[in-house]
């Protein structure tokens, strides 16, 4: 069945301006905390616009909403290691669950009917799930802008992936922007992939996203030490054991040649076994702390001295964001996107990075904790738009607004 729909600016049908983000990950904080700061900032600018983040975290209850920010939350997946999807929670079948999240997600957005459609990394979704979705908002009119972070992948990985999920038809007719949450001196994400030239006329560079502390900053976790100390990050923990493992063989090692104590957040995804054994390391360590998540994180990081991360894309900009100097050991597998990040950010002397190509005796991780304790904040280094990323896309925003309201008849498809 096709029914003709008017279209009606947000002005005409008395409504405030409709936002819709899709923020795919089920393991992992990177693109859901993403996804909130950018809907934080755009209704903080815009009095007229409600957000709906749709979002398979199962962490998204943790974290707090301003108004007219809210979220649905769809059945969580997760990514096993032989690169297959497994449901989270549901005793299901994957491809009765990616069914299942396909139906929330197109009805989501029929329901709501947004304006713009904000889609954080995953052009057509997990393994395809918002491309019925897409067409749909397509046709209704509604802005579709692509948002990635500054650093996909290695070009060559990247292209055979996006070749296998047919990435390249929805760039060209379906998107009418794409976002790169960084700046082209790092990394130019589609640089090296075979796209049309009206695919990269897309892309806009914002800068990197600002992160400032939580309004409610009062119902942070205090740090556990009076006196300076360093700030180990492992973003969701999923993939951080070797980073905690080798921090705390270096205080192991020496921690009287380290000098500072050592704060580690384990993240709410590090399995319980691997969580547990660090834990009672850190127990047997006079100078060494452990928590295993903090939704306010901004605070421990304010109070921190220095951070020790692995590099991923909120990490970074919170690094940029409180100036704190850093070391980022970044992991190399399944992606390089972190040990890309690194590398350029560390040519630029905004960090330090040490990489295990060289080894992981714990004698190198006192050697870097040591020279920590003096490297520079990154503000000691002139990037000019560094951290213009939520101010430019407001800008963004804005532009595609006025053209989502500008209103046109249209033919939509209807179930």
């Amino acid at each position: 069945m096709v029914e003709v729909m008017h279209r009606q600016t947000a002005a005409e049908a008395g409504e405030h301006t409709r936002v819709l983000i899709y923020s795919h990950d089920s393991f992992g904080l990177g693109h859901l905390r993403r996804c909130r700061a950018i809907a934080e900032s755009l209704v903080q600018r815009h009095r007229e616009v409600s957000i709906l983040i749709l979002s398979g975290s199962p962490l998204i209850g943790s974290f707090e909403f301003p108004a007219r920010v809210d979220f649905v939350r769809i059945p969580g997946v997760i990514k096993l290691r032989s690169g297959e999807y497994s449901s989270h929670s549901l005793d299901m079948d994957i491809q009765d669950v990616s069914e299942l999240r396909r139906a929330i997600i197109r009805h989501t957005a029929e329901a709501f009917r947004p304006h713009v459609f904000i889609v954080d990394k995953e052009p057509l979704g997990l393994r395809g799930e918002i491309s019925d979705t897409l067409s749909l908002l397509s046709k209704a009119g509604t802005r579709i802008v692509l948002g990635l972070r500054d650093v996909m992948d290695e070009p060559s990985q990247l292209a055979a992936e996006w070749e296998r999920k047919q990435v390249a038809p929805s760039l060209s007719t379906l998107y009418n922007e794409i976002w790169v949450y960084g700046l082209p001196q790092v990394c130019r994400p589609l640089d090296g992939l075979s796209l049309p030239q009206a695919v990269h006329d897309k892309v806009q560079y914002t800068g990197y996203i600002q992160r400032r502390l939580p309004a409610s900053n009062g119902q942070a976790a205090a740090a556990p030490f009076t006196e300076p100390y360093v700030l180990v990050m492992t973003g969701g923990g999923g993939d951080g054991n070797d980073l905690i493992d080798w921090v705390l063989r270096a205080y192991e090692h020496d921690s009287d040649a380290i000098g500072q104590p050592a704060l580690l957040l384990f993240g709410p995804f590090m399995p319980a076994p691997e969580r547990e054994a660090f834990r009672a390391r850190v127990d047997r360590l006079d100078r060494v702390e452990a928590l295993t998540f903090e939704a306010h994180v901004e605070t421990l990081i304010t109070q921190a001295s220095s951070i020790v991360a692995m590099g991923g894309y909120n990490t970074f900009c919170e690094i940029l964001s409180f100036d704190k100097p850093a070391l980022v050991v970044p992991r190399r597998i399944p992606r390089l996107e972190q040990f890309i990040r690194a590398s350029r950010a560390e040519e630029l002397g905004l960090i330090s990075m040490l990489s295990d190509l060289d080894g992981t005796e714990a004698s190198r991780m006192v050697d870097a904790l040591c020279a920590l304790a003096d490297a520079v904040s990154p503000s000691n280094v002139v990037v000019p738009g560094l951290l213009d990323g939520l101010e430019n896309i407001n800008r963004l925003f804005d532009q595609q607004i006025r053209i989502a309201q500008a209103g046109a008849p249209l033919e939509v498809e209807t179930l």
